[in-house]
Parts: structure tokens; C-alpha cells; sequence
């Protein structure tokens, strides 16, 4: 993966793609996981999201730097 990406005379870092497609998924998985009622069991559901994007943005990019 490149470090930077060249878009039209702008560089922007590599982890830009992963970032937004990760920020995608988050979006997807929170919506049926307010569907579902399962943030009335999280203690902080501000904190639950924010964990659940941590753990799907790691995730990609370790399985993209492997």
C-alpha cells in the first residue's frame, strides 16, 4: 500500500480508503445495533461506538498489512 496517494495534485495518506470504508461498516453495524436495543445494555453507548470503530479500523488494516 502506497504511503500516499495522489489525487489530482493532492496528497493524501494511504490509511485515507481504509479509514472511510471502516467509517462505512461502523455506520452499517451501529444502525442494526440500535435496531436491535443493544446499546441499552452499554453502560456509555458513545463509548461502545467508538470502540466498534477502533476494532473494525484495526482490524482492516492489520488483514491489509499482512
Amino acid at each position: 500500500m502506497p504511503r500516499e496517494i495522489d489525487l489530482f495534485g493532492v496528497l493524501i495518506p494511504g490509511v485515507l480508503p481504509v479509514f472511510l470504508l471502516s467509517m462505512a461498516l461502523q455506520g452499517v453495524l451501529d444502525h442494526a445495533l440500535s435496531h436491535l436495543g443493544a446499546y441499552r445494555h452499554s453502560w456509555h453507548p458513545a463509548l461502545a461506538r467508538l470502540c466498534l470503530f477502533v476494532c473494525i479500523f484495526s482490524a482492516l488494516l492489520i488483514t491489509l498489512y499482512q
